[in-house]
């Protein structure tokens, strides 16, 4: 991922020079799309309301989401811990000026030199699903403080999690005496309910789950003393949402209930709820066309796709907000399309988006709330298109 700090790219200006050291001459008249546009202002107010909101949470934001460095030095600078999924990422956060105390590892999938790499730099806090895994931290960061995920079912969420992570309460019990055992610190439980996830009541339903675990390995003679309650909270899309306050009075509420005045550390990870209403895809039209003379509906190709950072259009998943630069009146419903050379580059075709009929080749289209899983999920070069660039203002 190419990412550059500067002024909102416009057809004139700063980013036509950038654009000149990064593309052929004869096609640098103008700043080349895509590209993606970061209002860090809008990522510093969603992080000061998720904070008033949920002040008993310590935030820890999901890289993964967007891991542009002015984001993560952003974030730095506002107090956030983070959760990272490799060394890299470690590397990304600890370069911003944070200590490693702040660091959670939280994938459940980490080979073992990675951990004692991780464990020398000083981290102490990491995610573990099974036996195996438990095992390896063990070896590789003896002592540390380990917490176990929980498997949620993801019912109501726009982009599930499966089963890929996780393991069911009873396995987590096992796992959490086993990590004594093995002279690590039980020390908490986490879950997570789903990305994009739509309903309030999710959070309640993982918690009752985590609050038995907890109970029972009491009784065993293990008190834990961290719930993770994960990502899920939403970005606005095509589909409205509730306010974040809704969340947060779900998710108070299910603690109260479940855990009263015992309530442990809660630790929330977001990601697309921090960063995904910051950002705005810059893309222009490349091919508009028909299938055959009986067929209305217009082919719309743009010049960024799946494998360019519109990953989560898979399944048509998220839908983002498109707006037409420049361009009014009667609209039809398309099949939007990216341009590669391979037939899942298919963005939209169930779900039909209505442009304007007047459409034609090179019109510039703005896709809202791109800011989380985009530049992250846009390929090195998939038949040679350049990676997604991000630029932060």
């Amino acid at each position: 991922m190419e990412t550059r700090t500067a002024t909102l790219p416009t057809r004139e200006g700063p980013a036509v020079e950038l654009a000149r050291r990064t593309y052929p001459s004869h096609i640098t008249d103008q700043p080349q799309t895509p590209f993606l546009v970061i209002d860090l202002n809008n990522i510093a107010k969603n992080y000061r309301s998720l904070r008033r909101t949920l002040p008993a949470a310590a935030v820890y934001y999901a890289v993964k989401a967007n891991p542009a460095p002015e984001v993560v030095q952003l974030l730095a600078g506002l107090g956030s811990s983070f959760d990272v999924a490799s060394p890299a990422e470690i590397e990304l956060v600890l370069d911003a000026g944070v200590a490693p105390t702040r660091i959670s590892f939280g994938n459940t999938i980490k080979k073992e030199c990675d951990i004692a790499w991780a464990f020398k730099r000083g981290v102490r806090l990491f995610a573990f699903d099974s036996e195996a895994e438990l095992l390896k931290l063990s070896r590789a960061a003896p002592g540390s403080e380990v917490f176990c995920r929980l498997l949620t079912s993801c019912d109501g969420a726009d982009w599930p999690l499966s089963r890929k992570f996780g393991c069911e309460a009873d396995m987590a019990h096992d796992l959490l005496l086993r990590a004594r055992e093995l002279g690590l610190r039980p020390y908490g439980l986490s879950f997570h309910v789903g990305s994009q996830q739509t309903r309030t009541d999710q959070w309640g339903v993982a918690l009752e789950k985590a609050a038995e675990v907890f109970g029972s390995l009491k009784r065993a003679g293990v008190t834990l003393t961290m719930i993770n309650i994960g990502g899920g909270l939403p970005a606005h899309y095509q589909d409205p949402v509730a306010p974040v306050e809704s969340y947060a009075s779900a998710i108070i509420k299910a603690i109260t209930k479940y855990f009263g005045e015992e309530a442990p550390r809660i630790i929330i990870e977001p990601g697309r709820s921090l960063v995904g209403d910051s950002g705005t895809i810059e893309a222009d039209v490349v091919l508009i066309s028909k299938k055959s003379y009986q067929e209305d509906v217009r082919w719309v190709y743009l010049d960024i796709g799946k494998f360019g950072g519109l990953a989560e259009t898979h399944d048509e998943a998220i839908k983002y907000r498109i707006e037409v630069v420049g361009r009014k009146g009667p609209t039809g419903g398309v099949i939007l399309a990216g341009p590669s050379c391979d037939s899942v580059d298919i963005l939209y075709e169930k779900f039909q988006y209505q442009l304007p009929l007047s459409l034609k080749v090179g019109d510039r289209l703005r896709i809202h709330a791109t800011g989380a899983y985009t530049s992250s999920y846009a390929s090195v070069g998939f038949n040679g298109f350049a990676p997604l660039k991000t630029y932060c203002k």
